[in-house]
């Protein structure tokens, strides 16, 4: 059956069809909280005046089968500056799921159709989840593609075994801290906010956050006043489903150690964490994962996901119980103008560049990191012998982080 597209600019418009996006959403295996039509509303109305925000729905019959909100804003590249389309929600959408039940052929007509409505040089899509898409439909149709990991999130499956005490050194580091929070007098707390309580509770954690290493370096969900707004309208609206879910260490009625999260499909995604500087050594991070699990147990949820990591040296504490892991995607597509083609030379420029750049900056590193050579000391030879052996100078050691 032939898809019909429409474009609509407004995800809040009383005419908006909610019932069937929701449709749509559950029929897709993938989805996440942050593809919830509460989420994108509240990312729609965090855009800035320089982003207009362009939905593209594709409509078989009576049935919605796809839905491509795309943000379109204006990003320099080496000082030039270029039209660039995201999905809404970056980057604040931790995982996502390409909301389209439709043929390649008929995605092929979506890109086809978002050309012809919204011209750019590069469309971006990230955080998309899982390896295999549809949209592999679309790097045959573009000047440049690339599909490049941005994040391998670790997951836990629950089971049976998480009833017993975890085994090896994070039992260690469990137990020390679980000693540390019991003689101070905190205590540890679960939280099922609805939308009466999320905005306190949202106020609660972003002072927590404002006086942590994320509020100092200014990474943080409540990094601003638009992202305190979009989280406080995001949160409140998904509190009101019952998505929400907060433990939280707390002393004398504060909150001095929070980890957020998202639960839905009976998968808690950890979404966001913070700690008062002065109570860093309580190790309440590890507590309050295992927490995680433990609630889940008793609530018959099947799995906890760091909702996103960082590719490299990731820190989560997860990692200590992980059983698995997802893999989230950065899609890129560059179109076939003059600035799409100008900007893909590039990107394929510095791929070949990089490599090479980067086995330079390594041996410079090493070439100064190298101790200095040290001559040996003269030593006159006995006279019985006619060579005197040099010993082995021992190289300094140097620690990594």
């Amino acid at each position: 059956m032939t898809v019909r597209f429409e474009w609509r600019t407004s995800l809040c418009a009383t005419d908006f069809p909610a019932a069937a996006y929701e449709a749509l959403r559950l029929r897709v295996m993938d989805h996440t909280p942050f593809n919830a039509l509460a989420w994108m509303v509240a990312s729609q109305q965090a855009l800035t005046a320089g982003e207009r925000l362009h939905v593209l729905l594709g409509w078989q019959a009576d049935e919605l089968v796809l839905c491509l909100p795309l943000v379109a804003s204006v990003e320099r590249f080496g000082g030039l500056p270029f039209r660039v389309l995201h999905h809404l929600g970056y980057p604040l959408a931790d995982r996502l799921a390409l909301l389209a039940c439709v043929e390649a052929e008929d995605l092929r007509k979506a890109l086809t159709e978002v050309r012809r409505r919204l011209p750019h040089a590069l469309l971006q899509l990230n955080e998309l989840a899982g390896e295999d898409s549809v949209l592999t439909a679309w790097l045959a149709r573009s000047s440049t593609a690339e599909r490049r990991l941005s994040c391998r999130a670790p997951v836990h499956l629950m089971t049976d075994a998480d009833r017993q005490e975890v085994s090896g050194d994070p039992r260690y580091k469990l137990r020390r801290a679980r000693k540390r929070i019991a003689a101070c007098g905190a205590q540890v707390r679960r939280i099922t906010p609805d939308a009466t309580t999320m905005g306190p509770l949202l106020k609660a954690i972003a002072e927590v956050e404002a006086v942590s290493w994320k509020g100092d370096e200014g990474v943080g969900i409540f990094a601003d006043e638009r992202h305190r707004q979009w989280m406080d309208t995001a949160f409140t609206a998904l509190a009101a489903q019952g998505l929400v879910r907060v433990v939280t260490l707390e002393l004398d009625g504060r909150c001095i150690s929070y980890r957020l999260g998202l639960l839905e499909q009976g998968r808690l995604y950890d979404y966001n964490l913070a700690f008062l500087p002065q109570y860093a050594n309580l190790g309440s991070g590890r507590v309050l994962l295992d927490e995680w699990i433990r609630w889940g147990l008793d609530d018959n949820w099947f799995w906890i996901d760091a909702s996103r990591v960082s590719l490299e040296n990731s820190s989560h504490q997860l990692h200590e119980r992980m059983t698995g892991h997802m893999e989230h995607w950065r899609w890129s597509f560059y179109s076939w103008r003059p600035s799409g083609l100008a900007l893909g030379l590039a990107l394929r420029l510095w791929q070949h560049v990089k490599p090479r750049l980067q086995q330079w900056r390594a041996k410079r590193a090493a070439a100064a990191s190298s101790p200095a050579p040290v001559a040996a000391p003269t030593v006159k030879p006995p006279a019985s012998t006619d060579t005197l052996m040099e010993g082995e100078h021992a190289t300094p050691s140097h620690s990594q982080r």
